[in-house]
């Protein structure tokens, strides 16, 4: 069972504004990955579907999150089916996050009243998932969909539309601002904010630093 209620992690998705976005095979490295995030500010993350015993790790992570991160959300991504959502929520997955909309998967996650965010290219499939209860659509992949300028233009005729922009969002104050300018509720990073060189040396402090950055560019954006 999700450990945070509905409103809850999506007003902490919201809030925080950046969810990094993991995948590692090895348990132990993906909680010290989280640890770093939490202590840089980081209140959501993501934990990705895509590789052999990936829900074993997860599992591993809402456990390990439950003592060192008491705050954190932790959300599962890439679920392209209601069966492997099914066994991620039955390990505690606080959110669902897929590269497509798919509405098996927004039917059980209604059942079990957990945020869903699915991933949306066009103003009609962003329409069809906030018809089928989806309160956040990740733009995806948001460079090629159309990149700030179409936020801007979708939250004309669809002000209250909510967008967590994922793929081409650099860990930059130039990018990150024009992302939030253009009106993102939040934004997905992935591999830019975890170099493979700093896992592989276990830079820790590094990547905790670069979520503050992060943390601290969106806060100065919102403030203007």
């Amino acid at each position: 069972m999700a450990r945070f209620d509905f409103l809850e992690v999506l007003c902490t998705l919201r809030d925080t504004g950046m969810v990094p976005v993991f995948y590692h095979r090895d348990a132990a490295v993906a909680c010290q990955v989280l640890k770093a995030c939490y202590e840089g500010g980081v209140r959501a993350f993501e934990f990705t579907d895509r590789g052999d015993f990936a829900c074993e790790v997860f599992a591993s992570l809402v456990k390990y999150a439950g003592k060192e991160c008491p705050e954190m959300a932790l959300g599962v991504g890439s679920v392209t089916d209601a069966p492997t959502a099914a066994s991620y929520l039955n390990c505690g997955a606080d959110f669902v996050v897929g590269p497509c909309f798919v509405e098996e998967v927004a039917r059980l996650c209604n059942r079990r009243v957990v945020p869903y965010v699915p991933g949306c290219g066009t103003v009609a499939e962003i329409v069809a998932a906030q018809e089928a209860g989806c309160n956040l659509v990740k733009l995806f992949p948001a460079g090629c969909a159309g990149g700030p300028s179409f936020v801007k233009s979708v939250r004309g005729p669809l002000p209250r539309v909510q967008i967590m922009a994922t793929g081409a969002v650099e860990p930059t104050e130039e990018s990150l601002r024009a992302w939030f300018e253009a009106g993102v509720a939040c934004v997905g990073m992935g591999s830019r904010l975890f170099p493979a060189p700093r896992l592989e040396t276990g830079d820790w402090m590094w990547i905790a630093g670069k979520c503050r950055f992060v943390l601290g560019v969106i806060r100065n954006c919102r403030r203007k």
